[in-house]
C-alpha cells in the first residue's frame, strides 16, 4: 500500500496529542488488527511511504518486520523499536500480525523536546531507546490499551517540555517559515519568507539545515508535491496546479516525479 494514492491510514487508530503537545507531535497511531485483516488479504504487504522530514517512532507491539530506508532492507525484530527521519521513500514490509505504535513528530520537534538537531538522523535507522528511555518502552508495551500508552508517553515528553522552559529560537523560526509559505499558497520564494521573518537568505538556510536536515528549498519542494498530489488524488478533475504554487501542470507532473519516483499516467491507469 502506497500512502497518498492509496488510504493506508484505513489500518492505524488515530489521537491526537493534548494542546501543549500539539506544536510538536502531529499525531499517535496504532495498528487496527481488526481493519488490517480486513482491508489486506495476502499473508504479507508493504506499506510505502514519500518524504516527509518529519521524525517518527514505531514502537513494535508485534510481529518483525523488514524496513527499507533507502536502497536497504532491514530486519525489525520483536524488541527493536526504531527512529526514522523519513527524508526519503521509505517502506515497511509487514505480516498481517503486524502492529506498530506511532509517534510522528513535525519538523524540527525532537530538537525542541530534546536538544537534539534531526539533521543528525540523515537516512540513519536509529533505536528509538536514544530518545526513550528503555524501561518506559517496556512499560508501554506491557500496557493493553492505546489510551494508556498515550497517556503515558504524553507524561513523558511534558517532562521534557517543562525542562526545556521555552522552545528552540531555530525552531521557532522554521515553524513560522512553514505556516508562512503554506498561507501563501505554496508559492513563496525562500527570499520572500525569510523578508517575512526580518532573517537574511544565510540565516533561514541555516535554520532550516540545523534543524529540519534540509534546506528551505528543499524542504518546501517537497511540502508542495506531497500537498498538491494529496489534492490530485482526492479530486483528479477539479484538481488546479495554480493554487498550489505551479505554473502549469507539466511543472506539477515533473515535481510529483522528483517526489515519488513515479509518473502519475503510468500510476493511476
Amino acid at each position: 500500500m502506497t500512502e497518498i494514492f492509496e488510504n493506508i491510514k484505513k489500518l492505524y487508530e488515530f489521537e491526537q496529542p493534548c494542546e501543549e503537545l500539539s506544536p510538536y507531535i502531529e499525531f499517535f497511531s496504532e495498528t487496527s488488527l481488526a481493519a488490517t485483516q480486513s482491508h489486506v488479504a495476502s499473508e504479507e504487504f508493504t506499506v510505502k511511504l514519500f518524504p516527509s522530514y518529519t521524525p517518527t517512532i514505531w514502537i513494535n507491539l508485534g510481529s518483525p518486520y523488514f524496513l527499507k530506508n533507502g536502497n536497504d532492507w532491514k530486519s525489525v525484530d520483536q524488541q527493536t523499536d526504531v527512529l526514522v527521519l523519513r527524508n526519503e521513500i521509505i517502506e515497511r514490509r509487514n505480516l498481517p500480525t503486524d502492529n506498530i505504535f506511532t509517534i510522528k513528530f513535525f519538523p524540527g520537534a525532537i530538537e525542541a523536546l530534546f536538544g537534539i538537531s534531526q539533521a543528525q538522523i540523515g537516512s540513519q535507522i536509529l533505536q528509538a531507546a536514544e530518545l526513550i528511555p528503555y524501561a518506559t518502552l517496556q512499560k508501554l508495551k506491557n500496557l493493553s490499551d492505546f489510551k494508556d500508552r498515550i497517556k503515558l508517553l504524553e507524561d513523558f515528553f511534558l517532562a521534557k517540555l517543562y525542562q526545556k522552559n521555552k522552545v528552540g529560537h531555530y525552531y521557532s523560526h522554521v515553524q513560522k517559515a512553514i505556516a508562512l509559505f503554506a498561507d501563501s499558497g505554496l508559492a513563496n520564494k525562500n527570499s520572500e519568507l525569510a523578508q517575512q521573518l526580518a532573517l537574511t537568505d544565510k540565516s533561514l538556510y541555516r535554520y532550516f539545515t540545523q534543524t529540519v536536515g534540509a534546506s528551505p528549498k528543499t524542504y518546501m519542494a517537497m511540502l508542495r508535491a506531497r500537498t498538491a498530489l494529496t489534492a490530485y488524488i482526492a479530486d483528479t478533475p477539479n484538481f488546479n496546479p495554480y493554487l498550489y504554487g505551479y505554473y502549469d501542470r507539466s511543472h506539477f507532473y515533473k515535481d510529483v516525479y522528483n517526489f515519488t519516483g513515479q509518473r502519475l499516467g503510468r500510476r493511476l491507469n
